[in-house]
């Protein structure tokens, strides 16, 4: 039961800064070239999905080893 509190606990945190940190880069190269890569919603998508489907791959694996 430990375990599981502290993989939520750190697994959230972990994947909230990988989507904070795709957000930043994102915004970085925006702020490079001067005008829009890729839409903001296309952005928010990737930084909010990408780190989901890790965090729910990660669980799936923790849960059946």
């Amino acid at each position: 039961m430990m375990y599981k509190k502290l993989f939520w606990i750190f697994g959230v945190l972990q994947h909230l800064l990988l989507g904070t940190i795709l957000f930043l880069i994102f915004h970085c190269f925006n702020e490079i070239n001067g005008e829009r890569i890729i839409g903001l919603d296309t952005q928010l998508f990737i930084c909010i999905a990408f780190p989901l489907f890790s965090l729910l791959v990660k669980y799936i694996s923790h849960v059946k080893s």
